[in-house]
């Protein structure tokens, strides 16, 4: 049986060109990066009106059994195609973390894919390279000012800004610099975020155009005054070549999966530590040229769902017509209890105990947001058909159907029965709502999402959080949406309470306001913002030979 990679080697890619002409682009607004890849200039477009529906996927939470989300996503879109539908897909750009740590890429997997597989994955178009340089260029300035005179009067103990880098490196996460002497810099205490996790992440996948990625940029508060004051990317004069960095990497990206559908894939912040959905340039282009556009979000639908339809949506005024929740059998019995050697037998009473977790994402999105859904399975061999009916019948109590998914072996045709529901739902009525309301104080619009997504009790604060909050309510940030970091792998800000608990209290840890991006982000119990790499990394197995030929990347 082929690896991921080898079934992406042996893809017949057209021209981008062709793409692009699938897409309704013009050539004309196409920046090639070699014959299969191109940056798209949107500016000509943005005078179209929105016609297409948009199909958002998610998940429940991860384990190590894996869901497919990616997978599920190509897959509907080439399904969608195959049915004669107008389609775009829209992805986020993999980071270079995950590949080499733990999950691997990031283009989906199978025969449900996009391509070029290899570039999507490590390098692509620059856009991260151009993130983190802006990033730093930020973090460079904030620092020779102060070593400058520091005529802003900036307390080096109240710097927010850090540097960032593209890798799980968990050596940066505190470090001391600014060492060797008085002409060196001044010395404190410093750290790295992964570049996902950088607030200029952020700002880009949620700019319009230049003019406003210039505008969030100029916001940017890199840390206080010694009165406490903010000192911002624009007290520093850095917006303008911070812009200039980016000009290139705020167009989104035209590639292709594997059955040669138009796919965006632009822009990728982490969805537990950040707001995890590609960008708002990428998702409105597809909105405006295609009839369909499926696009995803980071993790389970308590983060990356909730912060695509709290932030996203509200930000760029788009009302999804239908949400795919995607699970698998394996992963709903580890919820339930199974070691993950054991998945493979049939086990209804983990099943039983792990469906819990899929339902409360499912009543999440049909009660909390009022949006049509259906579950995905995607399915695997050794899948019984005792376990795919209980499944069933639990959903169908919710008034919501089940698809089976079979595009990882298949592709588009494995993907068909899903497409059809998801086309029933698109022509369905309904009314798109918000977890919480913008005037709500922080305090309340946090313990809106712990109580009313997450299935919590309450939620506690440090003392250094409830300060910042009272903070930032005083100097006008109280409006501002809530972006939540907290571990994926549970409901809870505790990765060992599986299933659905209840009764559990979210500790709130650390708040900060990303002024540029528009929203607060508030870290729960002891999230990172720069992972560190297992014990066995991924990049111990990818190899590349004297052709060029990459192996080992999945």
């Amino acid at each position: 049986m082929k690896t991921d990679i080898e079934i992406a080697q042996s893809a017949q890619m057209l021209p981008i060109s062709q793409v692009a002409a699938k897409a309704g682009i013009d050539e004309a607004l196409l920046e090639h990066y070699g014959r299969v890849k191109a940056k798209i200039d949107i500016g000509p477009l943005r005078a179209k009106p929105r016609k297409g529906k948009l199909i958002l996927v998610t998940a429940i939470n991860p384990t190590p059994a894996g869901e497919g989300k990616t997978t599920t996503s190509v897959g509907l879109a080439d399904a969608l195609s195959k049915l004669d539908k107008n389609v775009l897909l829209c992805l986020r750009e993999p980071s270079l973390g995950p590949v080499f740590g733990v999950k691997g890429g990031a283009a989906g997997g199978g025969y449900a894919q996009v391509v070029p597989m290899e570039d999507i994955n490590l390098h692509f178009t620059g856009d991260f390279h151009a993130i983190g340089a802006a990033n730093n260029l930020l973090a460079a300035m904030l620092d020779n000012h102060i070593q400058q005179g520091n005529a802003l009067g900036i307390d080096v103990k109240k710097i927010t800004w850090r540097r960032c880098v593209d890798m799980n490196d968990r050596q940066l996460r505190s470090i001391v610099d600014g060492l060797g002497g008085r002409m060196q810099g001044v010395p404190r205490e410093d750290g790295f975020d992964i570049t996902v996790a950088s607030e200029i992440m952020a700002v880009l996948c949620l700019a319009d155009d230049l003019k406003d990625l210039k505008a969030r940029l100029s916001r940017i508060i890199v840390g206080y005054t010694y009165d406490d004051k903010p000192v911002t990317a624009a007290d520093l004069k850095a917006q303008g070549a911070m812009a200039a960095l980016l000009k290139d990497a705020i167009k989104p990206n035209l590639v292709q999966t594997l059955e040669n559908t138009p796919a965006l894939v632009h822009g990728g912040p982490f969805a537990n530590i950040a707001h995890g959905c590609n960008s708002v340039s990428a998702t409105d282009t597809a909105l405006k040229l295609a009839d369909y556009v499926v696009t995803e979000a980071g993790f389970g639908a308590d983060l990356g769902a909730e912060k695509f339809l709290d932030i996203k949506c509200r930000a760029a005024g788009m009302n999804p017509d239908a949400v795919v929740v995607v699970a698998t059998v394996k992963a709903l019995k580890y919820n339930g209890g199974v070691a993950k050697a054991d998945l493979g037998a049939e086990n209804l009473e983990a099943l039983e105990r792990g469906l819990p977790n899929l339902l409360k994402h499912v009543e999440n999105i049909t009660q909390v947001y009022g949006l049509p859904c259906v579950v995905a399975i995607n399915r695997f061999v050794n899948d019984t058909d005792a376990e795919l009916a209980l499944i069933r019948d639990k959903c169908r109590e919710l008034g919501v159907n089940v698809a089976l998914s079979e595009v990882w072996g298949r592709g588009g045709e494995g993907g068909i029965e899903l497409a059809e529901e998801v086309l029933r739902l698109c022509g369905q009525a309904h009314e798109f709502r918000f977890a919480y309301e913008l005037d709500l104080p922080l305090r309340a619009k946090i313990e809106a999402i712990v109580k009313r997504v997450y299935g919590g009790a309450g939620v506690s604060y440090s003392a250094a959080a409830s300060k910042e909050l009272d903070r930032l309510e005083s100097m006008g940030f109280g409006s501002l949406p809530v972006c939540m970091a907290k571990t994926q792998y549970s409901l809870s800000d505790d990765q060992t309470k599986l299933g659905r608990p209840e009764g559990f209290t979210v500790t709130v840890s650390k708040v900060k306001v990303s002024a540029g991006a528009g929203f607060v982000v508030v870290q729960t119990g002891d999230i990172m913002t720069m992972p560190g790499l297992p014990k066995v990394p991924a990049a111990e197995k990818i190899d590349v030979d004297e052709n060029g030929v990459i192996s080992g990347l999945f």
